[in-house]
């Protein structure tokens, strides 16, 4: 019926303009008013160095300003739960010469790396497995991962607190742990651990950001900040902190509430780059 064809465009057509004007004032925020906001001006907070060339919501950015801070000394990642493997926390280093161990329970992953560019193969180790409390300082172990390393990333969406926790006996440099940004910053909450569990799809999933500020304290890490669209949380040993970030490093301070897919993606499609 041509009613319902045109009532259709319409709500299609006002869907667009939505999102385009949710673009355009997302990069008015985030390119420029950030700096001058009262929260965000601090240069010793992270917010305003968000970047995207393989992440997906800026962390290439904050990864790259913390390593300038902070140094890096192998140059070597872990990264658990790289998903797409042009969309992910450590794809970017690999173009900037670092290396690194990739682990994940979809093998496509895998099979892109054996039938890709010659650098992946000469720079990463993959490992298919769905991570859980008790295999996961085993996986690393079967990937020889020093036990001290730059960076250690981790998203698997239901079971990233206990993953961490279990990792107690590796000592990275950087930690960016993914965060259920819903839960409110003054509340220790983690889900309850079962090693087969997978995400649902609901807001029930992973741990809260002071939950994951009191862990990282006791394995000696500082939250030194979150990224602007609430998903993922940085970390810092303790060791390294100095004067470098905006205190107190608490997640009242430095959480950032859930605001899914507001990063503008600029630029052309996501492409591992080749280059150094």
């Amino acid at each position: 019926m041509p009613g319902v064809r045109e009532l259709h465009h319409i709500r299609s057509t006002l869907a667009d303009l939505h999102s385009t004007l949710t673009r355009i004032e997302a990069i008015r925020l985030l390119d420029f008013d950030l700096r001058a906001h009262p929260r965000y001006g601090d240069p010793r907070r992270l917010l305003c160095y968000a970047g995207q060339v393989c992440s997906q919501n800026g962390e290439d950015g904050i990864i790259h300003e913390i390593f300038r801070r902070v140094g890096a000394t192998s140059r070597i990642f872990v990264e658990i739960g790289v998903g797409d493997e042009v969309e992910n926390n450590t794809a970017f280093l690999l173009s900037q010469g670092w290396s690194g161990r990739w682990i994940d329970g979809d093998p496509a992953f895998l099979e892109r790396i054996k039938s890709g560019p010659e650098f992946l193969r000469k720079q990463l180790s993959g490992l298919v497995s769905f991570v859980t409390r008790e295999n996961a300082a085993a996986l690393l172990a079967q990937l020889n991962v020093p036990a001290e390393f730059d960076l250690l990333s981790v998203d698997i969406d239901q079971n990233t607190y206990y993953i961490w926790e279990a990792l107690s006996g590796f000592r990275p440099r950087v930690v960016v742990v993914e965060y259920n940004s819903s839960i409110p910053s003054d509340i220790d909450w983690k889900v309850s651990y079962a090693p087969d569990r997978v995400w649902d799809g609901s807001q029930n999933f992973g741990a809260g950001l002071k939950a994951l500020e009191i862990l990282g304290r006791q394995l000696g890490y500082s939250l030194v900040g979150c990224e602007f669209c609430g998903v993922n949380a940085f970390f810092v040993r303790n060791d390294l902190v100095g004067d470098k970030f905006a205190e107190p490093f608490t997640s009242e301070n430095h959480h950032e509430p859930p605001r899914y897919g507001c990063h503008p993606r600029l630029g052309h499609r996501n492409a591992l780059l080749d280059g150094q």
